[in-house]
């Protein structure tokens, strides 16, 4: 079963189960929200449409969290004139989860449990950077008996023969094939200065 609601002045198709993300609305997170404003019903008896509102029709929700938006930028320009002004803004919504649907004769209800987890937490665990509520509750591993040292024999490293020295010959036929510099040819004086 899924209906289409509408609140802040948009519209959304939910179902039992759905994460939305609408404007902000009053209440604290783990609070139950009710919509009354249902527009149209779908399930196993078909489509209900409302004209505009199914009258008796409510979708329930928990508030999970109110946050702030992604942000946006605004930008204004004026060309040639050296006018430029930028703004940001970041719009308050909040985080909903869909757990009941009634109207038309029928119902529909989610069989979950709303988690009040925040999405900045979702995206700390996403990149590992965040505990797992299950990694705190394990019991703490015995501690490792410290290993013996001075019993343990140590293994002899073989001395390895020295190589030769190949680097002089290297050298001695480097400045074999190795042209003689040349010397820069000399300046020549100035007319005037041989004169004088």
């Amino acid at each position: 079963m899924y209906a289409v609601i509408k609140t802040g002045g948009k519209q959304y198709r939910v179902q039992p189960g759905d994460v939305i993300v609408v404007e902000k609305l009053d209440g604290e997170a783990g609070s139950n929200v009710s919509f009354g404003d249902v527009l149209m019903l779908g399930g196993d008896k078909g489509i209900t449409l409302g004209a505009p509102l199914i009258a008796g029709a409510t979708v329930a929700a928990t508030l999970v969290e109110t946050r702030k938006g992604e942000k946006i930028k605004i930008f204004k320009k004026i060309r040639r004139q050296g006018y430029r002004r930028t703004n940001g803004h970041r719009q308050m919504e909040s985080v909903l989860r869909i757990t009941g649907i009634d109207g038309a004769g029928e119902n529909a209800k989610w069989d979950g449990e709303a988690s009040l987890m925040t999405k900045a937490e979702m995206n700390l665990r996403a990149r590992g950077l965040a505990p797992r509520v299950e990694e705190t509750e394990v019991v703490a591993k015995p501690a490792r008996s410290p290993k013996v040292l001075d019993d343990a024999p140590k293994a002899e490293v073989a001395e390895k023969p020295a190589k030769k020295a190949a680097a002089p010959k290297a050298a001695a036929e480097t400045t074999e094939t190795k042209a003689p510099a040349k010397k820069a040819p000399a300046k020549k004086a100035d007319k005037a200065g041989d004169e004088a």
